[in-house]
């Protein structure tokens, strides 16, 4: 069985934490990037890992 883990992402531009989800921590070395809509923002941003 996997190893997943909880990650909060977080916007790069308001610091708001908009999304969780669960990602694969063995298969995976770097923190996880992604472009999501930031509500806050009202526009897509990119979203990194937080700790």
């Amino acid at each position: 069985m996997a190893k997943e883990d909880k990650v909060i992402l977080t916007c790069t531009e308001c610091l708001s934490r908009n999304y969780s989800t669960k990602r694969n921590k063995r298969a995976a070395g770097e923190r996880l990037e992604l472009m999501k809509f930031c509500k806050k923002c009202g526009r897509h941003t990119l979203h990194k890992e937080t700790k």
